[in-house]
């Protein structure tokens, strides 16, 4: 036995030199003498300082080398040294023992992610301090010694104290622990104890148990996903237990150790899992995720594990990315790590592929993991020789199925949609490896492109069978311009996902229409049967195409268009055909836009989006496309405010499409809304008819037609509330958790000055305004509709925020207080928006109607800019007659139909230059970004 006033072998440390620390320890026991608390406190003091320093000399060596894995490695043998140092000074200097007994002795292990030897700045320390037998008096002073010193110096340290066969016996019961020692690393102190440990766990807990340890990380893995998102492609992924993140590899890892019992990826070479290529990307993959994560806590100065947009652009300097053409730095950085996350999920199918061969799978876990091995038939496809059906999934027949004929790579994918089969991983992997064979002579085959046409406008599974050929790699090699936009993102906050991603769930989205499965899509269920057949093919082929020139210099609607004129052909349609793919990928922005952010009662809207669809069919498959678009971008972004003003405009424009005839005209669509909500109202109250015929009487056609019904009957219902009360002003508020939004209402007599007054109420109590629907009644009413972006999660916190930001609009309507006065005291911008650069554009349009002229006004959003928009615009004379208020992420696109105070439009250049400039002021970095207002305005609003 070792004495134990020998001190630990003291681990090599590339940042700080170990043995003037313990020396400098030494001295401080000698200057502390009888002073235990204070040469505690100085000792911890001491210590911390060389970790702090420590974790600087860190850094600097990460932002020289750029290998992440080395940094960890650093940090972790730091902790490992400052750990040794601890553990030989409490048993020299605090509680040393001449001659310990056998129950005197203890391994210090390390558990967990530190026992893997690697760690990042922020990293949680765990340990085991390992005994003989049961705990005793002297083994529980040193680990409260080494604990308390830890906890004093400011890090999260995770321990326990166990004997052998508390630990093994604990290891049975619970998959936590046994995955904590499977992990397990020996520190110092008795060699032999941690020996034992580990030859009665092989022994005792690992053997025969394989099969049950798979599952039950798999099925963490789900838990985890689920917890975090279970797509790859988020555009803000956490990197430690996101998809394709750290704890993934970590997974993979461990499932590799406890199955083929190995200590080191690199003894899955020799076990047959990986070949040597397959491990480099391993190595790749875990060093690039090690730089990510070791530099976001380094930049955040936390565990910061969400790769959030405020530390991307950061992120992509520190690692040396430049901006390219079309594509920023920050999206470059953030395109490769998409593809690591690819990688990740590549080398959890190779080691599923491995796991099945040597039968150690339990648990079936479809369209993730393949099923257990057992015997089973299997048979052939009548259409090839070349494949076969194992238990259901599509395998090839022989390693050489793809070199034989290299059309097999699209072959694979047609016969598995086709009949409904999974892929076995096998038939993947080898594909991946025969990607060199998709070449020109492929890609020009008439047969290749036949099947891949057919691939994409199937109707089964469509989306789930691309994905695949995505994953694989065969879809980005097959069509080029598809591989442009694998794993790219955006740098914004609109867009959810990465281009490739987003543009497999519009497919995904146009087949749930198509099978009619939800409500949701309003209209679009209705026109996807009454389109002509030969079109619904094209829909399917411009909304794969419609953003697959993301990336580019120039805008990405004309570029794929051309991109749609030079593929189209190649994949075997017509020129017509290929015309109609192309105009929609042009104008597939178009009808969004103008739904969103243009008067929809204005004639001139409806002839200027008349001009640019010509034609009821056109019409009809933008429309689709818009919905299915919109959905795909993200939770919450469609909703049924959206889908109510599409259907809108679609109606408004019907008429004068079809040569004055409309299959529903506007008075009969006003009629039909005005009936619904009649018999709705009449379901939740009491009121009489002749009540109800006064309040629909109040509302102008162009609020039933743009409200969806529930909204309707909860305004009704909130307006007959107020009013019975006698008071003038009433606010409510309610979630939209879909959309991720707070909604207010508000009633209040109208007045020029409204909106500007409530934008600037809801800035002073910090609330960002995401989108307004703004209406007013004929006896003098407004009803405005405002949504801001939601702060917190629980509701009741939010409803403590919301009433706050709704007593702030009364105050600030009664004129109690002076919209300048509360907007001193707002507290500054959001870090997220304050990441983004969106350049501020002004325009002033005649050509949008007849009777206003229209000001669009786009920039970077954040609290308390429409409020300065709108109060601008009023102090340049102009009338606001409507707004049209939206938030695309981080981009507000704010449009105003104004007149000048004779109720004429704008056409004089001169005043057109002023207006341009003034707005665009409120962009302008300075102290002071609030425009006055006069006390009588606001209390007039109220008189």
């Amino acid at each position: 036995m070792t004495d134990m006033k020998t001190r630990p072998l003291r681990p090599e440390c590339e940042l700080f030199d170990v043995e003037a620390v313990a020396a400098d320890l030494d001295r401080l026991a000698d200057e502390h003498q009888g002073r235990e608390r204070e040469l505690r406190i100085a000792v911890a003091q001491r210590l911390k300082a060389v970790v702090g320093d420590g974790r600087t000399k860190a850094e600097q060596m990460l932002l020289a080398d750029k290998h992440g894995r080395r940094c960890a490695e650093r940090l972790c043998q730091m902790q490992d040294a400052v750990i040794a140092i601890l553990y030989g000074f409490a048993t020299t200097h605090l509680y040393a023992t001449q001659n310990p007994s056998e129950a005197e002795h203890m391994a210090v292990v390390a558990t967990g992610g530190y026992g893997r030897g690697l760690m990042a700045p922020g990293s949680d320390i765990d340990l085991l301090f390992l005994l003989p037998y049961k705990q005793t008096a002297w083994g529980e002073s040193i680990a409260e010694a080494i604990l308390y010193c830890l906890w004093d110096m400011g890090l999260k340290v995770g321990h326990a104290t166990r004997s052998i066969d508390e630990s093994i016996r604990q290891a049975k019961a619970d998959m936590t622990i046994r995955t904590a020692i499977l992990e397990s690393r020996f520190l110092f102190g008795e060699q032999s104890l941690f020996d034992e440990l580990v030859t009665r766990f092989d022994k005792q807990v690992v053997q025969n148990t394989g099969p049950e340890f798979v599952a039950a990380k798999l099925a963490e893995r789900e838990d985890r996903l689920k917890r975090v998102g279970q797509s790859r492609y988020l555009v803000e992924p956490n990197v430690k237990d996101g998809k394709g993140g750290l704890r993934d590899l970590h997974t993979l890892f461990w499932i590799a150790k406890y199955v083929y019992r190995v200590r080191t990826p690199e003894e899955l070479v020799e076990r047959g899992v990986f070949d040597r290529q397959e491990f480099k990307l391993f190595q790749r993959c875990e060093d690039f995720l090690w730089s990510v994560r070791c530099h976001m806590h380094f930049v955040t100065g936390r565990a910061e594990e969400r790769l959030s947009f405020d530390i991307q652009r950061d992120l992509a300097v520190r690692l040396g990315y430049t901006e390219h053409p079309g594509m920023q730095d920050v999206e470059r950085f953030m395109k490769h790590y998409f593809l690591i996350a690819k990688d990740v999920g590549d080398l959890t199918a190779i080691l599923c592929a491995g796991l099945e061969s040597r039968h150690q799978k339990d648990v079936p876990m479809l369209n993730r993991f393949v099923n257990r091995l057992r015997p089973r038939p299997q048979r052939t496809l009548r259409e090839s020789d070349d494949f076969i059906v194992d238990n259901n999934r599509i395998n090839i027949a022989d390693p050489d199925v793809f070199s034989r004929d290299p059309k097999n790579l699209i072959r694979i994918f047609h016969l598995a949609q086709k009949h409904s089969l999974a892929f076995h991983p096998d038939a993947m992997r080898t594909a991946t490896r025969s990607l060199k064979l998709i070449d020109k002579q492929l890609r020009a085959d008439p047969e290749a492109n036949r099947l891949f046409l057919e691939i994409l406008t199937g109707r089964n599974d469509t989306e789930i069978v691309l994905r695949r050929m995505n994953e694989a790699g065969v879809l980005g090699r097959f069509i080029p311009e598809f591989g442009r936009v694998v794993s790219m993102m955006q740098f914004n906050m609109y867009h959810h996902f990465t281009v490739d991603e987003h543009l497999l769930r519009c497919i995904g989205v146009l087949a749930e229409i198509e099978a009619g499965q939800s409500e949701e899509y309003g209209l679009s269920n209705e026109l996807i049967r009454s389109i002509q057949p030969e079109h619904r093919d094209l829909l399917y082929v411009a909304l794969f195409l419609h953003d697959i020139a993301k990336g580019r210099p120039e805008d990405h609607s004309i570029a794929g268009a051309r991109i749609a004129r030079h593929l189209c052909p190649r994949l075997g349609l017509s020129a017509a055909d290929t015309e109609t793919v192309a105009w929609l990928v042009e104008y597939h922005l178009v009808m969004s836009t103008i739904a969103q952010s243009r008067d929809l009662s204005d004639r001139r809207t409806i002839e200027n989006f008349v001009q640019i669809v010509q034609s009821l069919e056109r019409m009809k498959l933008l429309t689709m496309l818009t919905t299915a678009d919109i959905k795909a971008v993200g939770p919450g972004v469609w909703n049924s405010w959206k889908s109510q003003l599409l259907r809108a405009l679609y109606y408004e424009a019907e008429p004068a499409l079809t040569g004055g005839f409309s299959e529903v005209n506007r008075a009969q669509r006003v009629s039909a809304a005005q009936t619904a909500f009649r018999k709705e109202i009449a379901s939740v109250t009491d009121w009489p008819p002749e009540q109800v015929d006064k309040y629909v009487g109040r509302h102008y056609p162009a609020y039933w037609l743009k409200v969806d019904l529930a909204s309707q009957v909860g305004h009704a219902r909130f307006v007959h509330e107020t009013e019975a009360t006698g008071v003038p002003l009433a606010t409510r508020f309610a979630f939209d958790q879909s959309r991720g939004v707070t909604v207010l209402t508000v009633l209040a007599p109208d007045h020029p000055w409204l909106l500007s007054v409530i934008a600037g109420a809801c800035a002073s109590a910090g609330a960002n305004i995401v989108d307004a629907q703004i209406y007013t009644t004929t006896d003098g009413l407004a009803l405005d509709t405002i949504s801001v972006s939601r702060e917190f999660e629980r509701d009741d916190d939010e409803a403590r925020r919301a009433a706050r930001i709704t007593e702030a609009i009364e105050k600030a309507l009664r004129g109690d207080m002076k919209v300048p006065d509360m907007l001193a005291k707002r507290q500054p911008g959001r870090a997220r928006i304050r990441a983004f650069r969106v350049e501020p554009e002004v325009s002033v349009n005649n050509q949008w109607s007849h009777r206003y002229t229209v000001v669009e006004v786009s920039g970077l959003d954040r609290p308390g800019l429409l409020y300065e928009l709108t109060s601008t615009l009023s102090k340049l004379n102009l009338n606001i007659t409507s707004a049209h208020v939206a938030t695309f992420g981080e981009r507000a696109v704010d449009v105003f139909y104004v007149t000048d105070l004779m109720g004429a439009r704008i056409t004089s250049p001169t005043r057109i230059a002023t207006i341009k400039r003034a707005l665009l002021q409120p962009f302008a970095p300075r102290v002071d970004r609030s425009p006055t207002i006069e006390a009588s305005d606001a209390s007039a609003l109220m008189g």
